[in-house]
């Protein structure tokens, strides 16, 4: 039986495997639920602040069999609040978000400060990796960034930021250049750190919001410049876009990331139609997985391995009152032997 490291790492390099890995990244694809933290003991809150307490959370997911790895942060609000934004941290129940934005227009982008990695929350993920990193090399580690769009979008309020990437377009690029250049550096933090993989998720950077032609000028071009270095460094790459993807596959598949993920709206098989031999991760419902039973998350997760998805995960962040068991049931279908991949 392979090691949950060595099974992702096989997938990412196109060898064969006994059946596919199952993991959550963190960032946008939290992990952590209410009964988790209630069952490890830890205060969320605290949780997003303290290296030690984020570390232990992340261990404690792998730990009671949710997921085959390990992941941090647990929000996307970090760049964010790096940039200027102001941040409710949230409680045991809803995770952090955006409560203040930083900038009116993409012009004023240039009253933006750099991301400091020697404070504040930046730091605490960095430490926790390093944390993570001591304990072995059996779990992958997953770093993670909020994608080039949706970090202007919470920079910035988000209807005006959508509708300055025509009307200001060239003080956008400037701006989602500054942007990009800042998440690049958060990623070499974490690979130095000890990340054995990097996951970008770009929720509103959907094709369904900017339309194919945006959606090619600004979310590939810069998720690709992200890419480009990460994969420079011989590290893995997962990029998650939120949406229906029916207009935008011939623009999806030229982003170059190592996999790809997708929401539940997103049906596995068609996908795997129009993205050919890529590597695709997820897609199951986590409106299923918190308000369903465990017997249909069985059964979603069992779809997804027919349907080709090559790593299976919750389609998006898990909600914070997911039951544990049902969390479970995609790791204890898969490991049954039910998932495993014939030919």
């Amino acid at each position: 039986m392979l090691l949950p490291k060595e099974r992702l790492m096989k997938v990412l390099g196109r060898e064969k495997v006994d059946r596919p890995p199952c993991i959550c990244p963190g960032g946008m694809m939290n992990m952590v639920t209410t009964e988790l933290i209630e069952e490890v003991g830890v205060e969320f809150q605290k949780a997003h602040l303290n290296a030690e307490m984020m570390a232990d959370l992340a261990t404690a997911v792998y730990e009671k069999g949710c997921f085959e790895n390990y992941g941090v942060p647990f929000c996307m609000t970090i760049e964010a609040e790096n940039f200027g934004a102001k941040v409710d941290m949230g409680t045991n129940i809803y995770e952090p978000h955006v409560i203040e934005y930083a900038i009116n227009s993409v012009k004023e982008w240039k009253e933006i400060s750099e991301i400091s990695y020697e404070e504040r929350r930046a730091k605490v993920v960095i430490d926790a990796i390093k944390l993570l990193k001591l304990k072995g090399s059996d779990v992958p580690i997953i770093g993670n960034l909020t994608g080039p769009i949706s970090t202007a979008s919470s920079i910035m309020e988000p209807s005006t930021f959508y509708k300055e990437l025509k009307k200001s377009n060239k003080e956008a690029h400037e701006f989602l250049n500054f942007v990009t250049e800042q998440l690049i550096l958060f990623a070499t933090k974490q690979i130095e750190a000890g990340a054995d993989i990097i996951a970008i998720s770009d929720p509103s950077g959907t094709g369904e919001i900017l339309g194919p032609k945006l959606f090619e000028e600004f979310a590939v071009k810069y998720l690709n410049k992200i890419v480009d270095s990460i994969q420079n460094k011989n590290v893995g790459t997962i990029v998650h876009i939120c949406g229906q993807m029916k207009k935008v596959y011939p623009e999806v598949n030229k982003i170059k990331s190592d996999v790809l993920s997708f929401d539940s709206i997103v049906n596995m098989s068609d996908a795997r139609k129009n993205l050919g031999n890529r590597l695709l991760m997820g897609n199951v419902s986590t409106y299923a997985i918190e308000f369903g039973e465990a017997k249909k998350i069985t059964e979603l997760t069992e779809k997804c391995v027919k349907d080709g998805a090559n790593i299976i995960s919750p389609a998006c962040g898990l909600g914070m009152k997911s039951p544990l068991k049902n969390v479970k049931a995609m790791v204890d279908y898969l490991s049954k032997g039910d998932g495993v991949i014939n030919g």
